[in-house]
Parts: structure tokens; sequence; C-alpha cells
């Protein structure tokens, strides 16, 4: 079993801060094995409400979560929405002490309910898959490869992982899909899913993907946005402002996990991936969201324009600007782009990040960063 110290972290700090806290994140990512960790060496009751004896022990939920200390944990707690009004009138008390975690399947609605019913006694906390502060330095290359679900990474070959994202995917279209209430033959899911693994780091454009399917517009979107909000699909929004330069305003898409998107597009090792024209978008996505998980802030954005300048991630920390572009090279340099993003977005410093060894300077305002070193761009609050 891998230990997970940072998102463990991460509840204590919000259970402390708020009465409740919801963990959030794609289905099979580890959720309920990070709760029972979470609750070991703690008071702490656990729930689990697609059991049936657990569902008995609820049928007065009120009487039976009032009396219980130390901290609360509800797995699937979407199977009795009903808990949320309860959660509400406990955590209102004068004399509440308790603190309740609540986990369920990735869901936009389970998200909305929560925000609506529990309005400022809620916090959210996001679990990933594996991250690479997470795992050995030598499993950096399995990780891409195999994506960070802890079934796909833990498996014992490479065939068992392929088939367990395989079985990932299958159920995820034909069984938690239509939980959510949503009608979409898992046929056209299917393809819709492998057309955007090919469009994995590109602008989205609905138009070319409707066309390419049969589908309005309308349609595409909304396929997209059953993706973004069961955590598969990422939508990097833009960074724009009044400047000189005409500039992109449309999201970039990044499957979330690298190792659904090798599924998708059928490439089961490393080898297979090394070759495949899409290897650098891949490490790309991979890079991004090794970085998102280490930045501690919400505001991250990419940058392009309609003439050909990019910046693949541009954030803001504490008033302050700084770009990252993320280049599947052994030797990356001084792009046109960078240097356009350095005079436009006037960034306090742009990394490249790179997979390999060394870190340097190659410019007063840019750094040579490897993958490994990322932990660096956890920038201090001033």
């Amino acid at each position: 079993m891998i230990k997970r110290p940072s998102f463990i972290e991460k509840l204590s700090d919000a259970l402390r801060r708020s009465p409740v806290t919801a963990l959030l994140g794609p289905r099979q990512c580890g959720k309920t094995t990070l709760a029972r960790m979470f609750g070991q060496n703690r008071t702490a009751a656990y729930f689990d409400l697609e059991s049936r004896p657990d569902q008995t022990r609820l049928q007065n939920p009120e009487l039976a979560l009032s009396g219980l200390q130390g901290t609360v944990i509800l797995d699937e707690i979407q199977s009795m929405p009903e808990l949320f009004d309860v959660l509400r009138v406990l955590v209102d008390r004068p004399k509440n002490r308790t603190r309740f975690l609540i986990l369920g399947s990735a869901s936009p609605e389970l998200i909305k309910k929560a925000s609506e019913t529990l309005a400022g006694r809620v916090e959210f906390v996001e679990l990933t898959g594996f991250t690479l502060a997470e795992v050995k330095p030598k499993d950096e290359r399995q990780l891409w490869v195999r994506g960070g679900f802890p079934r796909s990474f833990l498996a014992s070959s490479e065939k068992d992982s392929a088939s367990w994202r395989e079985g990932f995917i299958r159920t995820f279209l034909e069984r938690d899909i239509p939980r959510l209430g949503i009608s979409i033959p898992a046929a056209s899911m299917r393809r819709f899913w492998t057309m955007l693994a090919h469009y994995h780091g590109q602008i989205w454009n609905a138009s070319e993907l409707g066309r390419a399917m049969g589908f309005s517009d309308k349609t595409m979107r909304g396929y997209l946005e059953i993706l973004s909000g069961t955590f598969i699909i990422r939508q990097l929004m833009p960074w724009h402002e009044n400047l000189s330069k005409r500039q992109v305003k449309a999201p970039k898409i990044y499957f979330r996990d690298s190792g659904i998107l090798h599924q998708l597009l059928s490439l089961t090792d490393f080898h297979a991936l090394n070759g495949h024209p899409r290897v650098g978008a891949s490490w790309e996505g991979f890079a991004l969201e090794q970085t998102l998980n280490v930045l501690e802030t919400k505001q991250v954005y990419f940058w392009s324009t309609y003439s050909g300048a990019e910046l693949d991630l541009f954030f803001l920390h504490s008033g302050r600007r700084y770009g990252v572009e993320f280049k599947y090279s052994e030797t990356p340099v001084i792009t046109k782009s960078m240097r356009s993003a350095l005079d436009t977005l006037k960034p306090d410093h742009l990394w490249v990040v790179y997979p390999g060894i060394a870190k340097y300077p190659v410019h007063e305002k840019i750094t040579v960063l490897p993958l490994k070193d990322i932990g660096v761009l956890k920038l201090p609050s001033r």
C-alpha cells in the first residue's frame, strides 16, 4: 500500500476548518482507502451507505449520528441524499464538535447538492490518482504509462494494467453514466472518448468534433461537461486580458489520467507510446497534472494567440505571474513563443519542465527544470 501523507494532511486541515469535508475524485482513485487510512488512530465511525447493515443503522439518521464524536465518515453518500439536510441540522447545533467526512462517486450532482445544502459549512478536497511525490523515482515512467489509478499502477504486469483500464472505461460507460441519470448510448460516448484522445492537449473545437461524429455543437459540449464533471477530462481555461494580440478564448482539453488516454490510443507499454505521434502531447498532459498537484493556487490557465504564440501553463500566486512550458526533449531551448510570453505577459519567472535530470538557467527569467524537481514550484506566500 502506498501511503498518501499529503492528502491526509489536506483532510486534516479541511476538517479542522470546516464541520463537513467532501472528498472528491474519479471512481476507483482510492477515496475509500484514504478515508480509512485517515480514520486510523483517530476517534472515527465509518458508514458504507451502499451496505444494507449500515443503511439499517441510519434508519433514523439524526438520532444515530448526533451521538457520535470525533470524525464520522459517510461513504457513497449519494445513496442516501436525504443525509445532506440531516448534516446541516447537526453541524448547526451550538455544541456540535463532530466532524463529517463525506465521500461519493464522482458526480456533478453530488457537488451541487453539497454546495447548496451545506453552503458555508463544507470544504472540498480533490483526490487524484498516485502522483510523482508518492511513488519511487524509478517508477516515474511506469506512472506515466499506466496512469495513477491505484489498481492500474500497482498491477503485476502491463497486460493486467491494460485489462483493468479497459474494464474501468467499460464500467464507466455502461454503468456510471446511466447512474448519473444521463441517457447516452455507451457506443457514442466511447467513440467520443476515443476522438478526444486524439485531441488531447489541443484547443477545444466543438464544431470540428460535432461534424466528425454527426452531432451538434451543443451535444458535444454536453458530452465534454459530463467528462469534466466526473474528473475524466480537464478543461484548462485560457488567460486573456486587454492585450494587443488576438488571443484564443476556448479551453484546452486533457485527459487527467495518462493511463486512460493510452488505453484509448491502444498504447499498452512504453515502447508503443514512445513511437506514437502523440507522445509529446501525452507527456505534456502527464507533466501538467503533476505540476497542478504541486501548485497551491487554483488560478491556472494557458495562453495562446492566433499568431501562434503560446504558453502551456500560466498561473498567479501571491499577486505574481509565472509560466511553465512542458517539453518532451532532452535539450529544451528558448523558443519564439517563450520570448513572446515574456514580453507580453511579463511573468516573474518561467520554467521549462522536461524529462531530464539537470536543472539549469537559460535566461535570467527562464529555468530548465526536470519533472522530478517540480516540488520547487510550491512557492511560498509572501
